[in-house]
């Protein structure tokens, strides 16, 4: 994927996985919502223990995994000529807990702008409990991307075939 195409789904994706391994070595995958400012990742999670805590502590090497489905498309004659648009990315980095409260306000607010842009009477920029979350942010030191796109009707079956058995014959029907 180009890197326009990394920013601007780092920038717009709903959710991402934050991959982190244990001291027992067992890995551990834990979805989170997440923002993407000043280049970092940024994520949180509550100040209680867990798997995520845990793991952090352990290591500070993590990935963090993005992915949007799009549309699944047919684009040869049989059923596994299937295939799914779709765009992903994998960063790898290390992730640092911050204990900021302007870091931590600073990422809460953009976290807001991007999940609720919404105003319900609430004072905008308050977060009495600061101190009960714990903010890291993600240094990405490399990011992979790939993507399908949905490709024009015209591209698509049974417009155009590209079967990746060519010579494959259905049971029961001739050669």
């Amino acid at each position: 994927m180009p890197a326009p195409g990394i920013r601007r789904l780092l920038e717009t994706a709903y959710c991402g996985r934050l991959g982190t391994v244990g001291p027992e070595g067992w890995p551990y995958v834990c979805p989170l919502l997440f923002v993407w400012r000043d280049e970092r990742i940024w994520v949180h999670r509550t100040g209680d223990g867990g798997h995520l805590r845990r793991n952090l502590q352990h290591s500070a090497r993590v990935c963090f995994e993005i992915d949007e489905p799009g549309e699944v498309f047919p684009y040869g004659r049989f059923d596994c000529d299937t295939a799914l648009a779709y765009r992903s990315l994998v960063a790898f980095g290390t992730a640092g807990r911050t204990e900021d409260a302007a870091a931590k306000a600073g990422f809460f607010d953009a976290l807001m702008a991007k999940y609720f842009n919404g105003d319900a009477g609430r004072p905008r920029g308050f977060y009495p409990r600061l101190d009960q979350v714990e903010v890291y942010a993600i240094e990405v030191e490399r990011l992979t991307g790939k993507e399908t796109p949905l490709p024009a009707p015209d591209a698509q079956w049974p417009a155009l075939d590209r079967t990746r058995s060519p010579g494959a014959v259905p049971p029961g029907r001739p050669g």
